[in-house]
């Protein structure tokens, strides 16, 4: 034997390869120095070749040529080309094209090679149910442990501790352990190993941890930058928190790979959820050239078909989707999801119970049956089925907010009678909970009588101080901003005043807004789509209170003049993924003005017929053609009816585009001159007054303010003239002008919450009682927590002879925690001491505990013992 350089090699040539001598024995041969270092580039070489063959076929695989990556792989495999990464690329590509018999085929025949392939055995395990045989499936399942556990040395490279991740997870394994043990284990070990990061940003997006998912993928994107389910994974990561990036992350995705499956049924989803079927077929009719068998996709048509109202069409697309797995939870489980997105949540909820049935561990259909039935009003069965989704998942973040959520309820005050349920932070109750019940039962009586409905279940309504208990309770999940209030049907969520400090709303017009919900919810079965049913709520939010619900701004002027209205057969769409929140509010108004339309030209019942239409599943569009004209003419119609109003919208103003840039840089000088040539320009004006105030030339700043007042009294942004003039003349102590300026405002403005107080501060000044009581009632409808307002209130209300809100007022003082509490019980004594006399006394002795010399209290005292026997 001889060393060489180290290395040890003996080259035995099998007997009877050499044809030598009888004589002559075979000896030991030692291979020379050049021939051993040939054999070694001979064998690296071909290393290297093998190397390059897959990875150039993981390309094929990334970027869509699944064909031609099926026949590479084929090749190298007949080759016998080693590694058992070639069928299971060859599997992957023929699933993405539906060939899920071939996939079992070549499945089975890398086993036979590759028996200890953990990967291997985790796919065989997916195509095994993709082919309809589930006991061999959960066999293959089983055996990864089974073989991991008697050799484990053997799994330690990033795949098979990935496979063994995956295989854990399927078995129900505490997921945290999982991303420790395996996941976070390989990215530590094999940083630039894709399937790592992928599996752990999955996990992550599973259990809505999105801010995990994009450091998990962000990561993974620095080191591999062009793989498609890397960068999809990051896609969905940033769905919620930057849809413009995750947007153009999904068309790079495509760019990529044009048959990205995943990708295209996105968009899918969205063309679904905002209502284009149209264009969500044809998108599904290219997904299903790529894969005829794609589960999802005969799932979306099969959603589809349950819109559109053909239920032979829905079974024939549901059954297609569970052809090669019929016992796939997730085709129930979408479905289902589809639905209650469209606020179907009966339909939705069915839809999830099959799901269940199929798989009763699969969590994601027991989370969205949760919140179907708490969104119904099932709130048992609801809370049941949340609590035991925590049970089988303690890592969903959703369940988890549900059930810290239901605890926060447990503390709110429950007002109920026989309409309503209504739940609201216990002080908060105490302030106004009459006062909506009150409101609610107006609405009822107005909008039920109005539209034909007999309500035969109680209404839930939960009104939340913390905006994120109300965003979980509407959404699933915390800090979604934008929502005043939502309806589902039978509930109703909302923001309380106590949440909109900055901005505050009528609480008033939003509860009006949503119990139209309730209404034409109801009407319909929930079977109406966004815009008719947004459209009806602010129309019938103008119908009580013009100001109420959106009404024409300057912005919409422009939007519509310069045709940036949606089409009336697309409208939902604008509610989806929105430019801005101002194009999501001109969603509304257009909404709404559509709506108004329609009644105005073809009457009430018109709409009452197309509700009813809806009701019987009749597509919307068909619904209008058949109680109105055809939609291209009524398009058309509308049109010039929504631009003559925009051109009658304050027509004495000068609303043409001037770039005053310029001009507010420039010398004041220029800036006067311009005015004098176009002294209606409502944008000139504006800007000219903001100059004016900064020189302190009042006299022609009040000129100027007045003109803005007299060309468009309605305006009510922040810098509007009427609050300009009231400040100006407040400073002034003309206070009778600064009346009526705040006065004009409010006309137009009812969330103009800091004009109603001001207001009832100069009218007490007058002791105009009537004028303070109604401002007072004015503010209390978008804040009633305000204990100077309430204050202002009572008083109003004991000048008025009104006792009972007096009392009223003072019991929400209390509620609110006034400085002087003393004084508080003692007005209520005052006020009570006719009619509930006991009553009377139990306030006046909690005052002198308060103030032992309170001298007023010890009088009433001995008022209300004199002729106790």
């Amino acid at each position: 034997m001889q060393r060489v350089q180290g290395y040890q090699f003996k080259l035995e040539l099998p007997a009877g390869s050499l044809n030598r001598p009888a004589h002559k024995t075979l000896v030991n041969r030692t291979l020379s120095l050049p021939s051993f270092c040939f054999l070694l580039l001979l064998i690296f070489s071909q290393q290297a070749l093998s190397a390059n063959d897959l990875e150039q076929c993981e390309q094929l695989l990334n970027s869509g040529q699944y064909q031609t990556c099926i026949e590479k792989t084929e090749a190298a495999i007949l080759k016998k080309t080693y590694g058992s990464e070639w069928p299971l690329l060859k599997a992957k590509a023929e699933l993405a094209v539906g060939q899920y018999a071939e996939a079992k085929q070549t499945i089975d025949a890398g086993l036979k090679r590759y028996s200890w392939s953990l990967p291997l055995r985790l796919k065989a395990y997916e195509i095994y149910q993709l082919n309809n045989e589930h006991e061999s499936a959960e066999e293959f399942l089983n055996s990864i442990h089974e073989l991991a556990s008697r050799s484990a040395w053997r799994y330690t490279d990033a795949s098979s501790l990935i496979a063994l991740g995956q295989a854990s997870l399927l078995k129900k394994a505490d997921p945290a352990v999982v991303l420790e043990s395996f996941y976070d284990r390989a990215i530590r070990e094999y940083p630039e190993h894709k399937d790592a990061y992928l599996a752990s940003g999955n996990l992550a997006l599973s259990k809505r941890d999105f801010i995990l998912a994009q450091e998990t993928f962000e990561a993974a994107t620095k080191k591999i930058p062009a793989d498609v389910d890397l960068l999809f994974g990051l896609a969905k990561a940033l769905q919620s928190g930057s849809p413009e990036r995750s947007e153009k992350l999904m068309l790079q995705v495509l760019s990529i790979n044009p048959q990205y499956i995943p990708a295209h049924l996105e968009q899918i989803d969205r063309c679904i959820h905002s209502e284009q079927y149209a264009e969500a077929k044809q998108r599904l009719e290219s997904v299903l050239d790529i894969n005829p068998h794609q589960a999802e996709a005969w799932s979306c048509l099969a959603v589809i078909a349950h819109f559109e109202h053909r239920p032979h069409e829905e079974t024939a697309c549901y059954w297609e989707a569970l052809s090669h797995h019929d016992q796939n939870p997730k085709v129930d489980y979408q479905i289902g999801k589809a639905l209650s997105e469209h606020y179907r949540f009966s339909e939705g909820a069915a839809y999830q119970r099959l799901a269940l049935q199929k798989d009763a561990k699969f969590i994601p259909a027991r989370i969205q049956l949760a919140q179907d039935e708490l969104r119904l009003g099932l709130e048992v069965s609801g809370w049941e089925h949340a609590l035991l989704a925590h049970q089988q998942d303690g890592y969903d973040t959703t369940t988890f907010n549900l059930l810290e959520l239901k605890d926060q309820l447990a503390s709110f005050k429950t007002l109920e009678d026989e309409t309503f349920i209504v739940r609201m932070e216990a002080r908060e109750a105490e302030v106004y909970g009459q006062e909506v019940l009150k409101l609610l039962h107006e609405a009822k009586q107005t909008l039920c009588k109005k539209y034909g409905l007999e309500l035969d279940q109680k209404i839930t309504v939960e009104i939340f101080p913390n905006p994120d208990d109300f965003a979980v309770r509407t959404f699933g999940m915390p800090a979604v901003s934008g929502y005043l209030g939502v309806c589902f049907g039978k509930v109703i969520t909302a923001n309380s005043p106590a949440s909109q400090a900055e901005h505050p709303t009528n609480w008033q017009s939003v509860l009006w807004h949503e119990f139209c919900h309730v209404v034409t919810l109801e009407l319909t079965k929930n079977k109406m789509p966004r815009w008719i049913s947004e459209g009806l709520s602010v129309y019938e939010e103008r119908q009580k209170n013009p100001h109420w619900g959106e009404t024409m701004i300057p912005q919409y002027r422009d939007m519509i003049l310069k045709g940036e209205t949606t089409p009336i057969s697309e409208l939902s769409s604008a509610f989806l993924n929105p430019k801005s929140g101002l194009h999501i509010q001109f969603a509304y108004y257009q909404s709404s003005m559509v709506v108004e339309y329609l009644i105005n030209e073809f009457g009430f019942d018109a709409m009452k017929s197309i509700l009813s239409d809806l009701q019987a599943g009749v597509p919307v569009n068909v619904a209008i053609e058949r109680r109105t004209k055809t939609l291209g003419e009524l398009e058309q119609d509308f049109a010039t009816y929504l631009t003559a109003e925009a051109k009658n919208f304050a027509s004495e103003v000068d609303w043409s585009e001037q770039d005053l840039t310029a001009l507010t840089s420039d010398d004041t000088k220029r800036f006067d001159d311009w005015i004098r040539e176009h002294p209606h320009h409502f944008q000139g004006l504006m800007a000219y007054s903001r100059i004016l105030e900064e020189e302190n030339r009042t006299a022609e700043l009040e000129t100027t303010l007045k003109k803005l007042v007299r060309l468009y009294p309605q305006y009510t942004g922040a810098d509007n003239a009427c609050l300009r003039l009231a400040a100006l003349y407040q400073k002034q102590e003309r206070f009778d002008v600064e009346q009526s300026y705040l006065e004009q405002h409010a006309k137009y403005n009812p969330n103009a919450l800091a004009v109603f107080q001001r207001l009832a501060t100069l009218y007490q000044q007058q002791e105009n009682w009537h004028a303070v009581y109604q401002a007072c009632q004015d503010a209390n409808a978008i804040n009633p927590l305000d204990q100077e307002t309430q204050q202002r209130l009572a008083t109003a209300c004991i000048q008025l002879n009104r006792p009972a809100e007096a009392v009223a007022a003072y019991q929400a003082i209390l509620a609110l925690e006034p400085h002087n509490p003393a004084e508080t019980h003692y007005q209520l004594a005052r006020l009570l001491q006719d009619t509930h006399k006991q009553k009377a006394k139990r306030h006046t002795l909690i005052a002198l505990e308060q103030a032992p010399r309170f001298r007023a209290a010890h009088q009433l005292l001995l008022e209300l013992t004199a002729n106790t026997p």
